[in-house]
């Protein structure tokens, strides 16, 4: 089920690992704490076996994808992608994927005083929240205050 988690069959038990692919060379990322991670926020949001991809993709890469879905000609550092239906219907178990540049990611950790992962983490956070609906620039600092209350939960600065 679904491009977000590949499940495996042992058996009666079917177990989730969420799908977090590496499309980059420049900058090593440990993906086994991200899927981790991942699974945290889903629990903390509730979202049961709802299925979410996490890419990472190179600077240019994500420009392209800014340009071509935002009319934003520049790299960013994530970007959602919720699955048709927005939560309803047949694609209710796809949440949606998220696009991550970790070039973009490394320069604004050191801006903000965080670690790489740290950043990496707090970017699929605010992206998942997204997916489930959340949008800072017209819900007037609901995402915000709900992305504050779940990175403290979640261990995060």
């Amino acid at each position: 089920g679904g491009i977000g988690e590949r499940k495996e069959r042992l058996g009666a038990v079917v177990r989730l690992r969420p799908m977090i692919l590496n499309r980059q060379s420049r900058i090593r990322v440990p993906t086994g704490p991200l899927g981790s991670f991942l699974l945290d926020v889903k629990r903390a949001l509730r979202l049961g076996g709802r299925d979410v991809t996490v890419c990472l993709v190179s600077d240019a890469e994500i420009a392209r994808m800014n340009r071509k879905f935002r009319g934003k000609p520049k790299p960013t550092d994530v970007l959602s992608f919720p699955a048709h239906g927005n939560g309803t219907g047949p694609s209710a178990a796809n949440l949606g994927d998220l696009a991550i540049a970790p070039g973009v990611a490394r320069r604004n950790a050191r801006r903000f005083g965080r670690t790489l992962p740290e950043e990496l983490r707090v970017l699929i956070l605010h992206g998942v929240l997204h997916l489930v609906g959340y949008d800072h620039e017209a819900d007037h600092g609901e995402m915000d205050r709900v992305e504050h209350r779940l990175r403290a939960r979640l261990g995060l600065s």
